[in-house]
C-alpha cells in the first residue's frame, strides 16, 4: 500500500484541507454531548440557573449570606454587585426587571467574565446553601409546631436563626457554613451550583424575575447553539466527502493513467508476464478498490482517531469512576476484530486472483464464441465458467458473512454499554455525586468512543483488500522494462535508406532453454523483397519482430540504416517500418479512421490509393457508407480477407522506408493475392519489403527468399537457386506446387 503513497503528493493540499475540516467535525461532535448535557443539568434541573452566583438579589438576602463568608470573600463578593435602591440614578433601569426594588433595595451583579463567576461560585454558593438550609429546618419545625435543634440546643421555632448566628463570632459562623455545605463540597463546584441553584431561583421569584423565561431562554440559547454546531459539522462533513471523493478519483483516473502508459511501454516479454485479464482487472477492479478505500480513508482513518482519543478525554473528565466501562467495551471490539480479520484476511487475498480467473474465462468465451458454437461446446463452457463463478461466490459469501456476523455483535456490545452506563449512574446519581446530564454526555461519549472503534475496524476489513490491489498495481507499475530507449540515442545513417542487416542473431525467450533463432544472418535492402519460409515454429514471427524491436536479441546485431536497433529511439525506429501483424486487428470506429491510425494527415486520395493498392476498394465501394462505414471492436463485422486487405492499407497510409508483411497474405484467394503483389511492387519499389509467408506463391518472385528450419538458416537465394540448392526449400515448395507451376 506504501508503494503507491508517492502518487497521492499532488493532491497533500486536498488531504490536509479534509483533515482539517475532519477536526472540525470531531470537535462539533465531540462539543454536542456537553451542551446535551447543560440543558438536562442547568436548562431542566437548575431550571436555566448558570451559576450560583445571582445576577440580583435583596439586600436583605444578601446581608444573610455574607454572614457565612471570611472577610476577604465577603469584601470581593460585595465589591463585584451594585446596590440600586430607589435614590439611586439607576432605579429606574432596573425596577421594571426587578420589581422587588420598589419595596427593598437590590444588589445587581456587575459584569464579570467567566473565571470572575467561577471564582465566586464556591464562595456564594456555599453561603446560599448555608442561609437555604437554615430556613428550611426553621421552615420545618414551625410546619411541625415543633422546637429548633440546632447544634445540639433546642431554640423556641419562633425565634430567628439568622439574627441569632449574626451575634456569634466569624469563625463560629463559618464552621457551620462547612459543616452545612460538606456533602456538596465533597462533590465538585458542579454539586454546588446544582445544589443552590434552587435557593437563586427562589430568590429571583422573590424579586419579581420570570423564572420560567430564564429556563426557557436558556434551553432555547443552548439549542441555538447546538443547531449551529451541528449545521457546522454538516457543512464539515459535506466539505471532507467532496475533498476525499475528489482526492480518490485523482488517484485513480492518475493511477489508470500510468497503468495505461505503463503497459503501452511493454514489450513481448512483459505482455508474456501479465496475461491480458489480469491487466484489465489491475486496471480496472484493482483501481476501483483502491479508490473506494482512499474514500473511506480519509472520512474515518483521520477521523476515528480524533473522536476516539477526544471522547475518552471527556468521558474521563465527566465521570472517571466509570472508564472502566469503556475500556471492558473497547476491549472486547478488539478481540471481536482481531478474530474476523484473522479469519477473513486469507480470503481477501484469494478474491482479486478468482476475479482475474472469471475475467480470463469470460474473455476467452467471447473472443472464442465461433468455435465453441462449431464444436457444440457450450456445455462445457458453461461449467467452465460456473466453476469460476462459483469459487468467486463462495469465497466472497464466506467473507460477508464473517462481516455480518461482526454487526450484531458489535450492536451487542453497544447496547449492553448504554445499559451499564445507565446501572452505574443510575446508583451515582442517586448518591448524589454525578448528574443526569452527566451521565447521558458519558453515554454519548462512550458511543462515540465504540464507532470510532468500529470505524476503525472497517478501515481493517478494507486495508488487506486494498493492499491486495495496490500490490498488484504496484507489480505492473514497478515491472522493469527490458527493453528502454538508450540515455544517449544514436542517429542512423542518413546515406542508408531502408537497409536491415542482421549480423549472427540469436535469440531464445526469457526462461526458455534453448535458443529458437540461432546464429541468423542477411541483409535486405531498398527495392528489393526479402521473404522467410519455413515450418510452422521455424522461428519466422520471431525473426523479424526483432526489427522493430518487440524483442532483444541475445547475441548478434539487427542494424536498421546502419544503426543497432538496440542503440536508437524506439520512436524513430518504429518511424521507418509499416507493419502488418500476422492476425490483422482493425479498431472500433470507420474504415477511414482504420486507415488513417497510420498517418492522421492522410487526405481521400492517399485513402483511394492505398485501399486500390490494397485490393479493398472492391468491398469498400459495396457499402453504402464508404470509407465511413462502421468497423466494430476487432473488426468482428468484416471477413478475415477484408480485415487482412484492410490491414496492409493502413500500412501503405504510413510510406515508410520498410515494410513487414507477417504471413498477411494468407486470408486471401489467388487472385487477390496476386493483384495485391504486383501493385505493391510498384508502390513500393523504393522501400524495403519483407514477408514471412507459407504460399511459394506469394515469394516466389521475391529478390532474396531465407529458408528457416528449427530456427537456423538452412538456405539463402532466389527461387531458383533454392530450388536447386536447398533441400528443405525444394521439398515446400513441391508440396505445394508442381513442377510445372515451379519452373
Amino acid at each position: 500500500m506504501f508503494k503507491l503513497g508517492k502518487y497521492l503528493k499532488p493532491f497533500i493540499g486536498l488531504i490536509i484541507a479534509a483533515i482539517f475540516l475532519l477536526f472540525v467535525q470531531a470537535m462539533c461532535d465531540l462539543a454536542l454531548p456537553d451542551y446535551l448535557s447543560s440543558i438536562v443539568n442547568k436548562g431542566i434541573q437548575q431550571g436555566g440557573i448558570e451559576s450560583a452566583v445571582p445576577e440580583a438579589i435583596r439586600k436583605s438576602q444578601m446581608d444573610k449570606i455574607v454572614l457565612f463568608m471570611n472577610s476577604n470573600d465577603k469584601e470581593e463578593v460585595l465589591g463585584n454587585y451594585e446596590l440600586i435602591d430607589k435614590s439611586g440614578e439607576n432605579y429606574d433601569k432596573y425596577v421594571k426587571r426587578y420589581p422587588a426594588l420598589e419595596n427593598e433595595p437590590v444588589y445587581v451583579l456587575k459584569n464579570l467574565d467567566e473565571e470572575q463567576i467561577d471564582r465566586l461560585n464556591a464562595v456564594m454558593g456555599k453561603s446560599i446553601l448555608t442561609v437555604y438550609g437554615i430556613q428550611e429546618i426553621q421552615k420545618t419545625a414551625i410546619e411541625k409546631g415543633q422546637d429548633i435543634e440546632f447544634n445540639g440546643v433546642k431554640i423556641p421555632n419562633n425565634t430567628d436563626l439568622l439574627a441569632l448566628l449574626s451575634q456569634r463570632t466569624e469563625e463560629e459562623r463559618l464552621a457551620i457554613a462547612d459543616s452545612a455545605s460538606e456533602t456538596y463540597t465533597a462533590l465538585g463546584e458542579s454539586m454546588i451550583v446544582q445544589a443552590a441553584a434552587g435557593a437563586v431561583r427562589a430568590e429571583y421569584k422573590a424579586i419579581g424575575m420570570n423564572t420560567d423565561k430564564i429556563q426557557t431562554r436558556y434551553i432555547l440559547k443552548t439549542g441555538v447553539y447546538m443547531l449551529l454546531i451541528s449545521l457546522l459539522s454538516a457543512a464539515a462533513i459535506v466539505a471532507v466527502g467532496f475533498l476525499s471523493s475528489r482526492t480518490a478519483a485523482g488517484l485513480a483516473r492518475n493511477l489508470r493513467s500510468k497503468v495505461f502508459n505503463k503497459v503501452q511501454s511493454f514489450s513481448n516479454t512483459e505482455m508474456d508476464k501479465f496475461s491480458t485479464a489480469s491487466l484489465i482487472t489491475r486496471t480496472t477492479n484493482d483501481i476501483n478498490q483502491i479508490q473506494m478505500f482512499i474514500v473511506i480513508m480519509i472520512r474515518m482513518v483521520f477521523y476515528a482517531p480524533i473522536i476516539g482519543i477526544g471522547g475518552v478525554i471527556r468521558a474521563t473528565a465527566k465521570s472517571s469512576s466509570m472508564s472502566w466501562i469503556i475500556a471492558v467495551a473497547v476491549t472486547a471490539l478488539l478481540l471481536l476484530i482481531i478474530t474476523v480479520i484473522s479469519a477473513a484476511l486469507p480470503k481477501f487475498k484469494a478474491i482479486q486472483k478468482l476475479i482475474d480467473r472469471l475475467n480470463l474465462v469470460t474473455r476467452e468465451n467471447l473472443s472464442g464464441m465461433m468455435v465453441i458454437r462449431a464444436f457444440n461446446t457450450q456445455k462445457f463452457e458453461e461449467k467452465r465458467f460456473d466453476k469460476a463463478n462459483r469459487d468467486l461466490t463462495k469465497t466472497s459469501l464466506f467473507v460477508n458473512r464473517v462481516m455480518v456476523v461482526m454487526l450484531p455483535i458489535m450492536m451487542m456490545i453497544m447496547n449492553g454499554v448504554s445499559l451499564l452506563i445507565v446501572w452505574v449512574g443510575a446508583h451515582q446519581i442517586e448518591q448524589s455525586s454525578m448528574q443526569v446530564g452527566d451521565m447521558m454526555a458519558f453515554m454519548l461519549y462512550a458511543m462515540q468512543i465504540l464507532f470510532a472503534f468500529l470505524m476503525m475496524s472497517f478501515m481493517f476489513i478494507l486495508i488487506p483488500r486494498a493492499s491486495v490491489a495496490a500490490q498488484r498495481i504496484a507489480e505492473v507499475l514497478e515491472t522493469k522494462n527490458v527493453i528502454e530507449d538508450p540515455k544517449r540515442p544514436k542517429s542512423f545513417d542518413m546515406q542508408q535508406k531502408g537497409v536491415v542487416e542482421f549480423r549472427n542473431v540469436s535469440f531464445r525467450y526469457p526462461g526458455a532453454e534453448e535458443d529458437v533463432i540461432k546464429n541468423i544472418s542477411f541483409k535486405a535492402l531498398p527495392g528489393q523483397t526479402t521473404a522467410f519460409i519455413g515450418a510452422t515454429g521455424a522461428g519466422k514471427t520471431t525473426l523479424i519482430n526483432l526489427i522493430p524491436r518487440f524483442y532483444d536479441v541475445k547475441e548478434g546485431q539487427v542494424l536498421v540504416d546502419g544503426a543497432d536497433v538496440r542503440e536508437v529511439n524506439q520512436k524513430e525506429l518504429r518511424d521507418k517500418i509499416g507493419y502488418v501483424p500476422q492476425k490483422g486487428f482493425l479498431f472500433s470506429g470507420t474504415i477511414e479512421s482504420n486507415l488513417k491510425y497510420a498517418n492522421e494527415n492522410a487526405t481521400e486520395e492517399d485513402l483511394a490509393t492505398a485501399a486500390e493498392i490494397a485490393q479493398a476498394m472492391e468491398f469498400i465501394e459495396d457499402k453504402e457508407d464508404k470509407f465511413q462505414s462502421e468497423i466494430s471492436q476487432a473488426g468482428t463485422n468484416v471477413s478475415g480477407g477484408q480485415k487482412q486487405r484492410l490491414a496492409i492499407a493502413r500500412a501503405l497510409m504510413k510510406k515508410p522506408e520498410i515494410y513487414i508483411f507477417d504471413d498477411s497474405f494468407s486470408a486471401l484467394d489467388f487472385r487477390t493475392d496476386a493483384a495485391l503483389r504486383k501493385a505493391l511492387k510498384e508502390k513500393t519499389a523504393s522501400s524495403t519489403v519483407i514477408i514471412v509467408a507459407q504460399r511459394i506463391s506469394t515469394i516466389k518472385n521475391a529478390e532474396q527468399i531465407v529458408v528457416l528450419d528449427e530456427g537456423k538458416m538452412v538456405g539463402i537465394g532466389t527461387h531458383k537457386e533454392l530450388m536447386e540448392t536447398c533441400a528443405t526449400y525444394r521439398e515446400i515448395a513441391l508440396s505445394q506446387l508442381s513442377k510445372e507451376e515451379l519452373a
